[in-house]
Order: C-alpha cells, then sequence, then structure tokens
C-alpha cells in the first residue's frame, strides 16, 4: 500500500512538471522528470530533490554539460521513502542532514556532502500586517500553514516551537491549518491567501517574485538549516552524478545557489 501511494505520488510530480515544463530540461529549465525513473534514456541524470531547491537546480541543470537533467522535485521524506522502497534516481538531494545520513547507513547512497545552508522564516502574503512577528502566531484567529513533522521544514519548524515555552509552542500549533508535504505546499497555502502565515525558507520568499514577505524569527530560536547530497549507490551514471555534486560545491552549481538566495554549507 506504501508504495502504491509513493508510486501515485512520483506520478504526479511527473505529470505536473512535464504538462508545466516540457519533456527535456534543456528547453524547460529542468523542471521535472517526464520520462520517471523506469524508462530513463541513455545520457540522462535523474535527480530527486528537496522542493526548495527548484530554483537552483533547474538553472543548474541548463548548464550542467554532461548529461540531460532530470528532475523529481518533492519533500525530502518523501524522495528517501521511495528509494527505501526501490526507486533509483542518480542523486539525491535533501533538505537536511539526516535523510541522506540513515540512507548512508542502509547502503542505499554514497557518503552525503553537505552543499548548502538556508534559513527558516515566517512569510506572509505581501500587503498584509496581521502577523509581523513571531509572537503574533499565537494570536486567536491567526491561521498557519507548516510542513508535517516529517518533512525537514516541519522538523525545523517544531524545533523553532520546542524553544519557546509549552505554552506558547501548544498555541502556536493550535492555528496550524494546514501541514504540508514540502515547503511548496506551504508556499501555494500562502500565495493563495487560504492561510495568514507560514513557515518557510528565506530561499523560498525570494523566489515568490514579491508575493511573500520574510519574517525573520529571533536569532535565538533560529535553526540551523543544512542541505546534503549523496550519488545513490549502483548508479550506472556514477561518472555524471559525481560531477553534479561537485558543481555544487563549486562551479555552476554553487553559483545557482547562491543566486536562488541559499547560504554556504553552515560549520
Amino acid at each position: 500500500m506504501i508504495l502504491k501511494r509513493l508510486t501515485m505520488a512520483l506520478s504526479a510530480t511527473v505529470a505536473l512538471a512535464a504538462a508545466g515544463c516540457g519533456s527535456d530540461t534543456r528547453d524547460s529549465g529542468g523542471g521535472g522528470s517526464a520520462v520517471g525513473y523506469g524508462a530513463k534514456p541513455k545520457g540522462d541524470l535523474i535527480v530527486a530533490a528537496a522542493s526548495s531547491l527548484k530554483t537552483a537546480f533547474t538553472t543548474y541543470g541548463e548548464a550542467f554539460d554532461r548529461a540531460t537533467v532530470r528532475y523529481s522535485f518533492a519533500g525530502s521524506d518523501m524522495l528517501a521513502a521511495q528509494l527505501r522502497q526501490g526507486v533509483k534516481p542518480d542523486v539525491f538531494a535533501s533538505a537536511n542532514t539526516k535523510l541522506p545520513e540513515d540512507l548512508f547507513a542502509a547502503g542505499l547512497v554514497q557518503k552525503p556532502t553537505v552543499f548548502a545552508g538556508n534559513r527558516l522564516v515566517i512569510a506572509v502574503p505581501a500587503g498584509t500586517d496581521k502577523v509581523s512577528s513571531l509572537d503574533d502566531l499565537a494570536a486567536g484567529g491567526v491561521t498557519i500553514a507548516a510542513g508535517s513533522e516529517s518533512v525537514p521544514v516541519g522538523a525545523y519548524t517544531r524545533k523553532v516551537l520546542a524553544r519557546l515555552g509549552n505554552a506558547k509552542s501548544k498555541a502556536i500549533l493550535a492555528n496550524v491549518r494546514s501541514s504540508e508535504p514540502d515547503v511548496a505546499g506551504v508556499v501555494g497555502k500562502l500565495t493563495q491567501g487560504a492561510v495568514d502565515a507560514g513557515f518557510v525558507y528565506i530561499t523560498d520568499v525570494r523566489g515568490a517574485s514579491g508575493r511573500l514577505k520574510a519574517i525573520e524569527l529571533p536569532a535565538s530560536s533560529r535553526p540551523k538549516v543544512a542541505y546534503a547530497v549523496a550519488v545513490v549507490t549502483g548508479t550506472s551514471h556514477a561518472a555524471q552524478a559525481k560531477a553534479f555534486v561537485a558543481g555544487l560545491l563549486s562551479g555552476a552549481g554553487q553559483q545557482a545557489l547562491r543566486a536562488a538566495g541559499f547560504a554556504p554549507p553552515p560549520a
């Protein structure tokens, strides 16, 4: 049953990407995998990546000349679960370090590399002033979107809340009206005006074309956000996969990450 749901989720991601972006990353900007993992043409590199990496990785894919890059963007936890179920991309990039390290321990990926940092913020629709601080999220009548507990953005969010004390944390969680499977879902709820505020990364605010405004978290409650990437064990495109990872550390990938607002890997 789990495998069926994962397959359906992947199919939906692929179908949406194909409809919106076309089938070739060199023409479409690499918005998603239009061929699926099981029908990978020779020379294609499949990269399973966290939703928050979409803008940066799409740009990088257009500049990567070792292979045609095709992507599957989704929540990091869903992509990791697919790997455990036997789905085999060539590269896995997560919005945290825990999932790649767990997959490495299971022998499913090679040693992960931390390649970028990000910053969790509160986002609100541009032009609104109902929420202007972390404290405002506990007020009655405020509606919030957050990532589910299993996805990195949701885990980071709960780290923030855990540092606020039990009473305030409970009050904020009581205002959560939407628990999303990835950060793209939180962004969607915000840009649609379905909620008053949400927890996202600063890169998501920058990528929202002015539709969102960021409210910084207090330094004392701000979590360290680190992204890790790994080559999938058994890939038939090991050289291209390693080159893709290397480019995230120095080269076109790193440039694309910085342009999208990502920070260097945190210490």
